[in-house]
């Protein structure tokens, strides 16, 4: 039911579906200048929506919003803590009611001065049906949200009751229930605050963004490349130490990756799967390989009746004991990848949230007991299992190609499970977004807060925001809820834990493995690092 959680861990989504950069080659230039002026080039993969602050949620439109926005917070790059950054405090003295104190001196890249109104406009504009943002669910915290965006039919205001404009600096916010880590949440790109000219000349805003982070878009050609310059009028101390970022799409990361070797660019944040035994030789020390907060999943289409019933649950347990972690995860992606053996990320520890072996038997390979549970319980829904993935990366088609190598030899036929490619990200993210996919699909998240609600509300609550396949089940539901209500974090962790079983005997997406963060770099730049959720640090990079 859209829009019915309060979430008190909230965490802010970002979908992620470990996407791919894309490639698009022809450009024989590794970057522009050196030293603090030089250009840095990048490969990335098109956004699948326009770079609306409450509408982007996925990786590559996440990656730019990240480099022209500043929020209230921002998550520190070395260890995700939550840090003030336009905010000079957040006060609240029942945890339900905060008072928002901005500090001076901020504006955006167009010269306007940043504002309370500018979060408030923005925050009304994310929660408003009418403008249909996908980050919505992350405003539904603040009262009013029902109003402003009901479960069904019309609304009956675009604005946040619970949102209130003191002064130039100031601004109230009371919560729908108690939320004492609320200010945490705050880092997330949805909550970013905008210009007038976002509401004044929104198509010219959407074709050149203008936010209030250390870089600004100087074009964008969709399909080829996106500029962005560095912005000499940041106020933050983190300042841009390039002069800029060449964001190049490609379609296919092994090219990005020979560009890359062959010294046309600078970076790629995702060594495909198939150059993981030449990395080392290639790159020596330039090569980063670095635990992450992300989890790739195979997901399920709920929306289709033969997937929704007890027997398919059995099937989907029984798929899950048919796939080899322990050989994909060593032959294909050279052991940089970790067995899942629950739905979270070992990053976030066991204060966290983790908990090693919670998936139990229903994670490990087993071919006779697999086999057993698929044919007692009907075979795989429509005979067999198709997994659809964005053919836009190489290093997807090969894991796909083992895991349904293994449930073939599972099952005793080369036909049982298929790989079906999609052509691009932004057509592949479109079709699971619009319930369009019939039979399982490569899923996956990359956290946005270190705890264990991250990884379990946004995705598997009943209509959540990155709830693709439509899966809802009340039990959980109502622990995620009892989990939400705890004012004790200990207590909360063991409630989402318990949520988590009840996903042990649904098995809504099947847990593959958890991914470290890759990437490898040119010798003309150097401070090259990936924050805990396996994004470049872009500002901090040198030339040079």
């Amino acid at each position: 039911m859209r829009g019915a959680t309060q979430a008190k861990w909230a965490a802010c989504a970002v979908a992620v579906a470990l996407a791919a950069t894309a490639c698009g080659g022809g450009d024989d230039s590794g970057g522009g200048g050196s030293g603090a002026d030089g250009i840095v080039s990048s490969s990335w993969g098109d956004p699948q929506n326009p770079l609306e602050p409450a509408n982007t949620n996925e990786v590559q439109g996440g990656k730019v919003l990240d480099m022209i926005f500043r929020g209230l917070k921002k998550y520190d790059p070395k260890t995700g803590e939550a840090r003030n950054m336009l905010a000079e405090k957040i006060e609240t003295t029942d945890s339900q009611n905060f008072t928002v104190t901005l500090k001076d001196g901020w504006t955006f890249s167009n010269g306007e001065k940043v504002t309370a109104a500018s979060f408030v406009d923005a925050w009304n504009y994310g929660a408003a049906l009418k403008n249909n943002q996908k980050n919505a669910f992350f405003f539904a915290q603040i009262d009013g949200y029902d109003k402003a965006h009901p479960e069904s039919g019309s609304a009956s205001t675009d604005k946040l009751s619970g949102l209130k404009v003191v002064d130039d600096r100031t601004f109230t916010v009371r919560l729908s229930q108690k939320f004492s880590l609320w200010p945490d949440t705050l880092g997330y790109p949805a909550f970013a605050p905008l210009p007038k000219a976002f509401f004044t000349d929104h198509d010219a805003w959407l074709a050149k963004p203008v936010g209030n982070g250390p870089y600004a878009i100087d074009n964008y050609a969709k399909g080829s490349a996106m500029n962005l310059r560095r912005w000499d009028e940041y106020p933050g101390t983190d300042k841009a130490r390039n002069g800029g970022i060449d964001l190049k799409v490609y379609t296919d990361n092994n090219t990005a990756y020979t560009d890359l070797t062959a010294g046309n660019l600078d970076l790629v944040d995702d060594v495909p799967a198939s150059q993981l035994k030449n990395v080392s030789s290639d790159l020596g020390d330039r090569y980063i390989n670095t635990p992450a907060g992300i989890i790739q999943t195979l997901a399920f289409p709920f929306y289709e009746a033969a997937w929704d019933t007890p027997e398919a649950a059995k099937v989907r347990q029984g798929l899950s004991m048919a796939i080899n972690r322990e050989q994909i995860t060593s032959q294909i992606f050279q052991k940089t990848r970790t067995p899942a053996s629950d739905w979270t990320s070992p990053v976030l520890g066991a204060e966290g949230g983790f908990k090693k072996g919670l998936c139990g038997s229903s994670c490990v390979y087993d071919k006779a007991a697999a086999k057993k549970l698929i044919d007692d319980n009907g075979g795989i829904p429509g005979g067999q299992l198709k997994i659809a993935y964005n053919a836009d990366t190489g290093s997807h088609k090969e894991w796909v190609d083992a895991v349904c190598n293994s449930v073939n030899n599972v099952m005793g036929d080369n036909e049982a499970c298929v790989s079906s490619p999609v052509g691009t990200f932004a057509d592949f993210r479109s079709q699971v977004s619009q319930q369009k996919l019939s039979s399982a699909w490569r899923a996956g998240w990359q956290m946005d807060y270190p705890l264990i609600q991250n990884f379990l509300q946004p995705l598997y609550y009943t209509n959540a925001s990155s709830n693709d396949g439509k899966w809802s089940d009340k039990k959980f539901d109502g622990l995620i809820d009892q989990a939400n209500a705890e004012t004790d974090k200990a207590k909360a962790v063991s409630t989402f834990q318990e949520a988590e079983k009840v996903m042990v005997e649904q098995m809504p997406v099947i847990p593959l493995w958890y991914q470290n963060g890759s990437a490898g770099y040119s010798d003309r730049i150097g401070n090259v690092a990936l924050n805990p959720f396996s994004v470049p640090v872009y500002d901090q990079i040198t030339v040079g």
